[in-house]
């Protein structure tokens, strides 16, 4: 099930966003970021939405997302998605970023925009490839991998489109 964050989801969240965040592989994000850092940064501004990922009642992934850049840059929404390593390959992923295209259409964004995909990466872009989206361009060396040194960054992106639009029972199935 998809449903929006409440505040007591916060300690469960953690507990996904920090590993992540600590492994340095996927997020241009520090890896020694603290707790309240962290909280501010996926629940803070620019974030208008955050969603939470639960099977019976066990949080196991989020979303956050907004407006990817204010003012003329507002119609074009940003998402990034966190999943518990544990759930990873269940069709959490894909459940989040099917959401945020719904959301996404809903709110009348034009589109969905992702500002920094590592090409190490590859079952986000699998999966967003999959899911229509497609790659802009690449900044060479633009993300420095704990293992595989400087990789691709990738600017990814699709167009809202209105059949994105679904119930939570679809999303939740």
């Amino acid at each position: 099930m998809i449903r929006a964050y409440r505040p007591a989801d916060w300690p469960a969240l953690w507990e996904i966003l920090r590993p992540i965040i600590r492994a340095g592989e996927t997020y241009c994000l520090p890896p020694e970021m603290e707790e309240a850092e962290a909280r501010e940064m996926w629940l803070g501004p620019p974030t208008t939405r955050v969603s939470i990922a639960e099977i019976g009642g066990q949080v196991l992934g989020t979303g956050h997302m907004g407006p990817n850049r204010p003012g003329p840059g507002a119609h074009v929404a940003n998402a990034s998605y966190m999943v518990a390593h544990e759930a990873q390959g269940r069709g959490i992923g894909r459940a989040l970023v099917l959401d945020s295209l719904s959301w996404v259409a809903r709110e009348g964004f034009a589109g969905l925009q992702f500002n920094a995909v590592a090409e190490t990466n590859r079952g986000a872009i699998k999966l967003y490839r999959e899911l229509g989206f497609c790659i802009l361009g690449t900044v060479p060396g633009g993300f420095a991998h704990p293992r595989e040194g400087r990789v691709g960054l990738h600017i990814m992106y699709r167009a809202a489109q209105e059949t994105d639009i679904a119930t939570d029972q679809e999303i939740s199935a």
